[in-house]
């Protein structure tokens, strides 16, 4: 996903010279190809988060188009102010780029990991939110922020789980898309970013009676596609690497709560903090994220909401 991202990056910035990177001292290695092919449209603001977004905020106003790069943990939650009235208040087209969401930067702690950044910013008006799953889904977001009018939060995951999708995808800003479809299948399991490919493991070995759906694209996301999916199953199951309130979960239960009631499971980080550092792959079991863990939570609220 981060090659997808960078050689997207790079190709928007050589056929737009108004394209732009700052980063907050990050992603050195990542960058060294538009360091390369496009050193003038690199700005290394250093580790001043708050000044880099009111920067890009200006350079928007001059007409540039600004990617803005950092951890998810300070780009977007560290600097959710200067995004609210620096860049969203005033529809500016800047691109926020959140690295290493969720549990990445397991071994760096709390202060590291980015569980509320999709609650953190789908309260701010004007602001569109991505959460690419793989590659292909990556470079149409890359895709989508260059054509957005307005500012952009895409959420990366810096763990690359693998493909999703077997070849390049199009699609309008705000679709979801199907991935495995069963006829006879009542439930349907809803996931984006790093747990779509969880659902889809599920799908292939203990939910076997499931469809799976990726979302790419949180805010906006096509009320009508959401609609078609909770109608047709009996149970909705949304997966994400982000705690279960105000995000994709919550997502899709205000739409069901308003249009086409419907049991909606939560699966996501609970309300706390990780109670130790450890590998990204401890940190999904003790957060009960792992596929093993996943599928029993799963099970246990089917049991649950069994009649």
């Amino acid at each position: 996903m981060r090659t997808a991202f960078s050689n997207a990056l790079v190709e928007l910035a050589k056929h737009d010279p108004k394209v732009l990177l700052l980063t907050g001292d990050h992603g050195y290695a990542l960058f060294d190809s538009f360091r390369k092919e496009c050193p003038a449209q690199y700005i290394n603001a250093g580790i001043a988060e708050q000044n880099m977004v009111g920067m890009a905020a200006g350079l928007a106003r001059m007409g540039f188009k600004p990617f803005v790069y950092g951890l998810a943990a300070f780009i977007p939650v560290r600097v959710v102010e200067q995004i609210k009235l620096d860049i969203a208040h005033d529809n500016l087209p800047v691109v926020l780029l959140g690295d290493g969401a969720g549990f990445v930067y397991s071994h760096l702690g709390t202060s590291h990991q980015s569980t509320e950044d999709i609650a953190c910013t789908r309260a701010i008006p004007n602001l569109t939110i991505l959460s690419p799953a793989d590659r292909f889904e990556q470079t149409l977001c890359m895709e989508w922020a260059y054509e957005c009018k307005g500012p952009v939060y895409m959420r990366m995951g810096k763990s690359d789980r693998g493909d999703v999708h077997a070849a390049p995808i199009n699609a309008p800003l705000g679709s979801m898309f199907s991935l495995r479809q069963n006829s006879s299948a009542d439930i349907a399991l809803i996931a984006t970013g790093s747990m779509v490919k969880t659902a889809l493991e599920l799908a292939d070995t203990t939910l076997q009676q499931a469809s799976v759906y990726s979302v790419p694209s949180i805010k906006p996301l096509e009320t009508s596609q959401v609609l078609e999916v909770i109608k047709k199953y009996q149970v909705i199951i949304t997966l994400e690497e982000h705690h279960t309130d105000g995000g994709l979960g919550s997502l899709v239960c205000e739409i069901s709560s308003r249009y086409a009631p419907r049991k909606v499971l939560r699966i996501g980080v609970e309300d706390r903090f990780s109670h130790h550092c450890g590998t990204y792959d401890y940190l999904l079991h003790e957060h009960g994220l792992s596929a093993e863990k996943t599928k029993r939570k799963i099970l246990d609220l089917l049991n649950e909401c069994a009649p």
